[in-house]
């Protein structure tokens, strides 16, 4: 396997010195918003991104307010189930400005929006009609693309919303994936055109001032299983062309950060870690190989994939050794026990005095989350 790798690392290294950008260019970030000195405890807090629970109307007694005014939190992720039906975007509206009024760093305020089945913010509820990048990708017409992608970054950046968790970069691989290609979240099967179309709603959404997060590294394309279920096992079924739409974008300047998927990868990993888990992959592939050195969000870390075979504390430490900045604890899969900000915080900063999680790798992780919040 080792020799295997060798092979694979040469051969994408010879890949990407030939390979050119597809996309155009955008300016770095002016400001940083970083500190001379922070406390551990606001590090930690900026790398955990958490659900704010089942509720569409919030109030001032909401344990997420209090978690936010403490710092535990960079972050939150929206679901459908936030959003008051008798007053979708106004309500909506209200919460996130109550989510910000707590924090003394701007948060991420995020939601998956890919458009098609992945939509939270739907027509029932007044907003606009959304396509599939499936579709997107047959018509293959960029002004479409743009069209969907104005109306949805208009939408986000009206309520607050200023992380879109898109767009999909997986490659086509599998038709009948369970949860991409059966669910038409994948632009094509040819890579290029995934990254052409990406790079497209990435621009419109830059435009509109809200960032977005490519999934799922290193390619969630090609498996035959669903990660929220349990293991998605890849090693014989991904492709190397599944990496190359994160080339094609991180070359273009584009990316502000990039999700982790949970599918375990024999090729890239020989202790078939998931990749959300793997060093590997994320500090191997993702930053050495292909030189990423923005923030790496983890998809939801209470997947079975991740869950059903890793204790709490482990996914931590495994996540952060890994390499990934960002922590995302949804509390949305059945039959897992909710986790707090306050414990997943508590948790890390024990592991940190314990020693067994360096300072100098939170402060890593502080300073790229930093820099992505200063293009907020």
């Amino acid at each position: 396997m080792v020799k295997l790798f060798n092979v694979f690392r040469i051969t994408l290294s010879l890949i990407l010195c030939a390979s050119l950008s597809i996309a155009q260019d955008v300016h770095s970030p002016k400001s940083e918003m970083a500190e001379d000195s922070v406390s551990l405890e606001i590090m930690i807090g900026q790398m955990i991104i958490t659900g704010i629970g089942d509720f569409s109307y919030i109030t001032e007694k909401e344990e997420i307010l209090n978690d936010i005014e403490k710092g535990f939190v960079t972050g939150v992720v929206l679901f459908e189930k936030n959003i008051n039906k008798k007053s979708p975007e106004k309500q909506l509206k209200r919460t996130i400005d109550m989510l910000q009024a707590k924090s003394t760093i701007p948060l991420f305020i995020s939601i998956d929006e890919e458009g098609g089945r992945v939509n939270r913010l739907k027509p029932k509820y007044g907003f606009p009609e959304t396509v599939t990048a499936q579709y997107l990708g047959k018509v293959n017409n960029l002004d479409s693309t743009s069209f969907y992608a104005n109306n949805t970054a208009k939408v986000l950046a009206s309520l607050g919303i200023n992380v879109n968790l898109a767009p999909n970069v997986d490659v086509d691989i599998n038709p009948k994936n369970p949860v991409i290609g059966g669910m038409g979240r994948s632009y094509s099967t040819d890579e290029k055109l995934v990254a052409k179309h990406a790079a497209q709603v990435i621009r419109t959404h830059h435009e509109n001032g809200v960032l977005t997060v490519l999934k799922h590294f290193p390619g969630h394309g090609s498996s035959h299983a669903d990660t929220h279920l349990g293991i998605a096992d890849v090693t014989d079924y991904w492709r190397f062309q599944e990496l190359m739409p994160y080339k094609y974008l991180i070359d273009s300047a584009l990316v502000d950060g990039i999700m982790t998927a949970h599918i375990v990868n024999g090729h890239l990993d020989e202790n078939k870690l998931p990749a959300t888990l793997s060093p590997f992959i994320i500090n191997n592939i993702l930053r050495n190989v292909l030189e990423y050195d923005g923030v790496v969000f983890s998809d939801d870390m209470q997947m079975h994939a991740i869950s059903k075979h890793y204790g709490f504390e482990q996914t931590l430490k495994m996540a952060i050794d890994a390499g990934v900045d960002v922590l995302m604890f949804a509390n949305m899969v059945e039959e897992n026990e909710r986790k707090t900000p306050k414990q997943i915080h508590g948790a890390i900063l024990e592991m940190v005095n314990n020693g067994d999680i360096s300072k100098e790798r939170i402060e890593a992780s502080y300073q790229r989350i930093m820099k992505m919040k200063g293009r907020l």
